[in-house]
């Protein structure tokens, strides 16, 4: 199993999450973490059994399929219900590091903008008038897209030269949860992330190379939130795996 469980109890599973392997499969025959969590419970009898479809696991949040990083997943309907109420309001905290193309300035920032899902790609709109809302722009299908506001904090953390360009590694916190927020802010904002093939620049995609980035340099290393039965503080901390953190160390 590639997916690494941190903590397991009745109600919930902490895992840290590979970068390479999606949280569900989006196709017959695709490794995701979802599938390697129900086979390890079918075998091991833990988690309620839904009928026709082994055992319960609830996906409260996800993470992007080059993103590496923690999750945590509900074993029960009523573990789910309650942490997706936490996700919804502020106990629910979700930290990242982040590897990105260039040295943002100011170092510490809070990004707003607004972003509308086209297709299986994020796109950033003009922001709102004062007092009003984001336009609305047609999609390929004809249908109108809905742009939702995003929110995002960094601090750049050190910035190092290579190969005459400067890389940066970024704490990051997410204030809302949009579809690749995190990689098409950052993007955005004009600091892609290595290894993001999606949203990267032309830049950014020979650095990635050279360094031998292989998935987006971006990992969820904090979590924090309360159980959804005791109501026991739970945090966890992971390091990321991927060499160019390591790198900037160096």
């Amino acid at each position: 199993m590639q997916t690494k469980i941190l903590y397991e109890d009745n109600y919930i599973m902490v895992v840290h999450k590979p970068a390479g392997i999606a949280v569900q499969a989006g196709r017959v025959g695709q490794a995701d973490v979802e599938s390697e969590l129900k086979n390890y419970l079918a075998v091991k009898g833990g988690g309620q059994a839904v009928s026709g479809k082994g055992p319960n696991l609830g996906i409260v949040h996800r993470l992007d399929q080059p993103v590496e990083g923690l999750l945590v997943f509900a074993k029960t309907p009523k573990a789910a219900a309650a942490l997706n109420s936490q996700l919804a309001g502020d106990s629910f905290c979700k930290d990242y590091l982040a590897v990105v193309c260039g040295k943002p300035e100011p170092k510490k920032q809070v990004l707003t903008d607004y972003i509308k899902k086209e297709g299986g790609v994020a796109k950033v709109c003009p922001l709102p008038a004062a007092g009003g809302t984001a336009p609305l722009e047609p999609l390929k299908t004809g249908k109108p897209g809905i742009p939702k506001k995003a929110v995002l904090s960094y601090e750049v953390l050190m910035t190092k030269s290579v190969e005459e360009k400067e890389i940066s590694m970024l704490a990051v916190r997410l204030r809302t949860g949009r579809f690749h927020q995190i990689r098409v802010q950052l993007s955005h904002a004009g600091y892609p992330l290595l290894g993001d093939a999606k949203y990267g620049s032309e830049t950014s995609r020979k650095l990635s190379q050279s360094l031998q980035v292989r998935n987006a340099a971006l990992c969820a290393v904090h979590l924090l939130f309360y159980h959804p039965v005791t109501g026991e503080k739970k945090e966890y901390t992971v390091s990321p795996k991927q060499p160019v953190f390591t790198f900037l160390y160096a």
